[in-house]
């Protein structure tokens, strides 16, 4: 099974389109964690234990382990969802983007390496730039398109021809790029206008959305926005609203508790 399918499994199977994003930051994880050997995989591990029947996907973001020298309990962490709960795919939030010969290095880390089952990558090198990671058929492939933070538009927004660059970058990815059909492309909640422009060119191919809580997007926004006609299609992803809780004992159960809030949020407008 691919990445696309493997992730419209998952959604099916537990009526979830919320991707939970695992970015431990060392100064806000709660106490008994930070004693531990290994204080990101043991907080990651307790929450995926609290919401592993709540999610479509996880989304470790490589530089929260990289920065702290961490990248074994990224490891650690990746290996745990394989082994426990191997219908829920994980994607390496990377954002890598290089020349050929150095892509093929940063597809194998990703694939081989970490085996997850999806990187997101970014597209300002271009297709060639691009083909190392999407050569790999059964891996997803999550392109930057239209990013939710406001500095996004500098660049994402700047007209070509008669179109804004994230709409030409779309017909890319939905079109050229698209050999394999194992692109995926990342829009933010913050732009809900946006993201319809992009679902009228890209039709069923899945969207990762960040941008939900901290950051302000509307739930009910992107779903209308958002949603292909099966009611699928998006991969809405939240990180400190919900491993962040709590920041005391309780941060296991205040996980699940923000975990099931905002997938029966999401739920509601979707359906």
């Amino acid at each position: 099974m691919n990445f696309i399918g493997k992730l419209e499994s998952a959604q099916q199977k537990n009526n979830s389109l919320l991707c939970v994003g695992l970015d431990p930051d060392l100064e806000r994880l709660p106490e008994s964690c930070r004693q531990a050997n290994e204080p990101f995989f043991t907080f990651n591990r307790a929450l995926i234990e609290a919401t592993a029947d709540l999610v479509c996907a996880y989304k470790p973001q490589m530089a929260h382990y990289a920065a702290c020298g961490a990248e074994a309990e990224l490891l650690a962490t990746i290996d745990h969802i394989r082994e426990n709960y191997p219908e829920i795919p994980v994607i390496l939030d990377a954002k890598r983007g290089d020349i050929g010969s150095t892509a093929k290095k940063y597809a194998l880390e990703a694939f081989a390496r970490y085996q997850a089952d999806a990187v997101t990558v970014n597209p300002y090198l271009g297709g060639d730039s691009l083909e190392p990671f999407l050569d790999y058929a059964d891996k997803g492939v999550i392109i930057l398109c239209r990013t939710s933070n406001p500095g996004g538009a500098d660049l994402q927004g700047l007209k070509v021809g008669d179109e804004a660059l994230y709409l030409k970058l779309a017909r890319l990815a939905a079109g050229a790029w698209n050999k394999n059909r194992n692109i995926l492309l990342v829009v933010g909640a913050t732009w809900p206008a946006e993201l319809a422009r992009v679902r009228e060119i890209v039709g069923e191919m899945p969207l990762l959305v960040p941008g939900i809580g901290a950051q302000g997007g509307d739930i009910e926004a992107v779903l209308k926005a958002g949603l292909d006609p099966r009611g699928l299609g998006l991969v809405i992803n939240s990180s400190r609203g919900i491993i962040f809780a709590d920041s005391g004992k309780n941060y296991v159960p205040a996980a699940r508790q923000a975990a099931l809030k905002l997938r029966d949020e999401i739920n509601f407008f979707r359906n």
